[in-house]
């Protein structure tokens, strides 16, 4: 026998009406803290120094969803001495450890750009690691007007 019941023809518009009841936003769950801890793991108990590397940001973002990165380490790039690694830490996205860059001595210049996500008005922290295990940090303090990565499906 045949089924009589009324089909209902799933358009885009009604699939993504539908698709927008199982989210939820709000902000993200990430603190000070999570960041710290973040940063801890990947330094253990070493110092932590100010300075030798720069962090580029602009301290006033209109979208979050795209912010110009930038970030350089003064080192010659020689087998003695060298950028081993490169991170970069927030302190209010999902995730605290935002990026991680491998380098070496082949490397040339300790530098790279990117762009990243930002959940909210907050601080960003980069942290090299040297090759004699040195660590070396710096921070920006970001303004955002539009937050990105608000978004937690159900």
């Amino acid at each position: 026998m045949l089924d009589k019941s009324p089909v209902v023809k799933a358009t885009r518009r009604t699939f993504l009406a539908g698709a927008g009841a199982l989210m939820i936003v709000r902000p993200a769950g990430a603190t000070p803290q999570s960041m710290a801890a973040a940063i801890r793991q990947v330094a253990g108990e070493a110092e932590i120094k100010t300075g030798r590397i720069q962090l580029e940001l602009p301290p006033l973002v209109e979208n979050g969803n795209s912010v110009a990165t930038t970030v350089r380490v003064e080192s010659p790039m020689t087998a003695s001495d060298y950028v081993k690694a490169i991170h970069i830490f927030t302190e209010k996205n999902p995730q605290p450890n935002v990026i991680s860059v491998k380098l070496g001595p082949r490397s040339g210049k300790a530098e790279f750009q990117t762009r990243i996500r930002l959940a909210d008005t907050q601080r960003v922290v980069a942290v090299c690691e040297m090759s004699d295990g040195s660590f070396w940090s710096d921070k920006v303090d970001v303004i955002l007007t539009l937050s990105a990565c608000l978004e937690d499906p159900v």
